[in-house]
């Protein structure tokens, strides 16, 4: 499975032009496209990334990856993020790895956005992987009941849990919050769950990504697929 990871990344990488601002994501196959993008700096590409956390921030230090933030520049050429489901729309779960609201600022900034991920993530429907909420710790029942109802209103349900980091106190994000992972098992209407949960005062953001993955490499037995998301008519 790592090998098909770095193989993505490795496909990605091919998008990379001189003098190019980048997203870096996060996770376990985001990582592989750091240490290679890092093999590719040290020969002499010329990029700068905006990390989606803390995590990367440290891999791309220590892969010779120059750094800038989005406070000084105003776009990014391309993101390069993993995710941990894939529709055959490119709407993404992602927020596996705690990292959803700065990746989504980056991914909402870049002209572009490709997901790199194994074919295990490509998905019929989104919703076998937890639906990750960070939301505000302060009022966080009533957090809770609100996101019940948005759920209820979408047509989906299923239980919520505290995400809890390895140590079994409660995970905090980067940001400082906390993450609700939802079980939800299929949302069959993802955009408009989507907007139910951004209205929700408390909710910070959430891991439905819609409408921001301009195409997929995805790594399988039988070699690299690239999907492309298909464009509105008019466009």
């Amino acid at each position: 499975m790592d090998q098909l990871k770095r193989q993505a990344a490795a496909r990605a990488l091919e998008e990379v032009r001189d003098g190019m601002q980048l997203g870096l994501g996060t996770g376990s196959t985001a990582k592989h496209f750091v240490e290679l993008l890092g093999e590719r700096v040290r020969a002499g590409l010329k990029v700068i990334g905006v990390p989606t956390s803390e995590a990367t921030r440290a891999d791309a230090v220590r892969c010779g990856v120059p750094l800038t933030t989005l406070d000084e520049i105003d776009h990014l050429d391309i993101t390069v993020d993993g995710a941990d489901e894939v529709d055959h729309e490119l709407n993404l779960i992602k927020g596996g790895g705690g990292a959803l609201l700065r990746e989504k600022i980056v991914a909402a900034a870049s002209d572009r956005m490709i997901v790199i991920a194994d074919d295990s993530k490509w998905v019929a429907t989104l919703g076998r992987f937890p639906l990750p909420v960070e939301v505000i710790p302060f009022g966080l029942g009533a957090t809770r009941r609100a996101i019940e109802k948005a759920f209820a209103q979408s047509g989906v349900s299923g239980q919520m849990a505290l995400r809890k980091a390895k140590d079994g106190h409660v995970f905090v994000t980067d940001g400082g919050h906390w993450i609700l992972d939802a079980h939800l098992g299929r949302i069959e209407d993802p955009a408009r769950l989507a907007v139910a949960l951004s209205a929700i005062p408390g909710v910070v953001e959430h891991g439905l990504f819609i409408g921001l993955a301009g195409s997929a490499v995805l790594a399988g037995g039988e070699g690299i697929r690239v999907i492309e998301r298909r464009k509105p008519k008019g466009d």
